[in-house]
């Protein structure tokens, strides 16, 4: 059994050999030649085209990184869990002799927050009949160098109530009617048109959004989604699954300084703590991650799942 097991782990290893393109020609005639060796991330196999001689080696999401990918994620998964970056410095200072500063982390986790969620983005999601949408306030200050004032910022997100998975979220810097019809667009094209229902709070452009957004049928004489609004300040009760991930999302930045003055690092934050949210912790309600019911086809065999979901990102 583990002779097989081996044989089975060559021939695969053997397989992603194959697809291998080189960067300069695209051409498929590549061989192994050699290896590089670094000194904080060991060797790396070094490849050789054998069409215009270009020596290359594979990028898997961490080229020309000074340290190694095992590292890079630890911090990715210490940050997400609550740890903010200087105490990840500590703990890197505790467990490994070289050291990284808390801006190299930062970068880390705005750099590779990027890199999965343009992947994870891509996927079509098996969902149930009903997404709830809504916004959480955020005040970001307009500079990090100095106090220039405050400006009232919102995160717009959704979830599937059936598999909790969160379909999307934008921090953004006003809820304008553009924004809020980009947002069901993306929700619709995701959902492969599955979504029945979408449950929303009382704010006015919702009304004018959501059934421009997914169309009339004429021939039903009828929209082809149903809108429930809940106003919970007229006394109509709460949305409680999107509730529910707010209060999750406000425990992990509430510590936050007011994102620096930057709104797209704010947003790659954010895009990584939904990441965090979808692959790689488990869910109380349904007792594993979303993506295990909302995307069955992927398979994160790993339990490095930062590394593996860095990896199929780099890919795409």
């Amino acid at each position: 059994m583990h002779l097989q097991a081996q044989s089975n782990s060559k021939s695969e290893k053997s397989i992603e050999y194959k697809k291998l393109l080189c960067p300069n020609c695209k051409s498929e005639n590549i061989i192994k030649k050699g290896f590089r060796i670094t000194e904080n991330r060991g060797k790396i196999q070094r490849y050789s085209c054998k069409d215009c001689g270009l020596r290359f080696v594979q990028d898997n999401g961490f080229y020309r990184m000074r340290n190694s990918p095992q590292k890079i994620t630890l911090c990715l998964d210490l940050f997400y869990r609550g740890v903010p970056t200087r105490k990840v410095q500590e703990h890197l200072q505790t467990f490994y002799p070289h050291n990284s500063s808390n801006v190299s982390i930062y970068k880390w986790i705005i750099k590779y927050a990027k890199i999965i969620s343009n992947f994870t983005n891509k996927l079509k999601l098996n969902v149930g009949s009903e997404v709830q949408v809504d916004e959480v306030e955020y005040h970001r200050r307009k500079s990090h160098k100095q106090k220039r004032g405050i400006d009232t910022n919102y995160l717009i997100d959704s979830v599937d109530r059936k598999t909790r998975f969160m379909l999307n979220s934008n921090y953004v810097k006003s809820r304008e009617l553009k924004v809020i019809k980009q947002i069901l667009k993306d929700i619709k094209d995701k959902t492969n048109n599955k979504i029945q229902v979408i449950t929303t709070d009382g704010f006015l452009l919702y009304r004018k959004v959501v059934k421009k957004t997914f169309g009339y049928n004429l021939k039903e004489g009828k929209y082809n989604i149903e809108h429930n609004v809940v106003n919970a300040s007229a006394g109509e009760g709460f949305n409680h699954p999107i509730e529910r991930l707010h209060n999750t999302i406000r425990a992990r930045t509430k510590t936050f300084r007011g994102f620096h003055g930057s709104i797209d690092s704010a947003n790659a934050i954010l895009k990584g703590l939904s990441v965090y949210y979808n692959f790689i912790t488990k869910h109380q309600a349904i007792n594993c991650c979303p993506f295990e019911l909302a995307c069955p086809e992927l398979k994160l065999k790993s339990s490095n799942k930062w590394l593996e979901l860095i990896e199929l990102g780099s890919k795409n």
